[in-house]
């Protein structure tokens, strides 16, 4: 069984940025792989970011390539988003899941835990 906690969210303006961190509970977050998801108000939830569990290999939506940053640290079993240059378009709920071993996955329904969402909102 695995937890996950997102926090880091938050108000910013546009151009700024702000860090999410996805803490997880569990001693084989290792074996991971992480997603992160977002969804805004009335819109599906869609794919943002994923990790491999070594955290070897990352993948991006492309409207956030150049902009964003996943990383991991498996010894403090977190998962951070570093998000750069936000735009309005960037405001959401974002979400990290979790799926043992495997790739990266686009599709939320594959992914075997959730945190409980953070809110970003970006102003313009």
């Amino acid at each position: 069984q695995v937890q996950l906690v997102e926090s880091g969210g938050g108000l910013a303006q546009a151009g700024g940025s702000l860090r999410l961190s996805c803490a997880a509970s569990g001693r084989t977050f290792s074996r991971y792989s992480v997603g992160w998801f977002r969804q805004a108000p009335g819109k599906e939830r869609t794919f943002v970011a994923g990790i491999t569990a070594s955290g070897g290999t990352t993948d991006y939506v492309d409207s956030v390539k150049g902009r964003f940053t996943l990383s991991r640290d498996n010894a403090k079993n977190t998962v951070y988003l570093q998000m750069n240059s936000l735009k309005p378009e960037d405001t959401a709920v974002y979400y990290c899941a979790a799926r043992l071993r495997g790739g990266i996955y686009t599709t939320g329904d594959v992914y075997d835990y959730w945190g409980q969402g953070t809110q970003v909102t970006v102003s313009s």
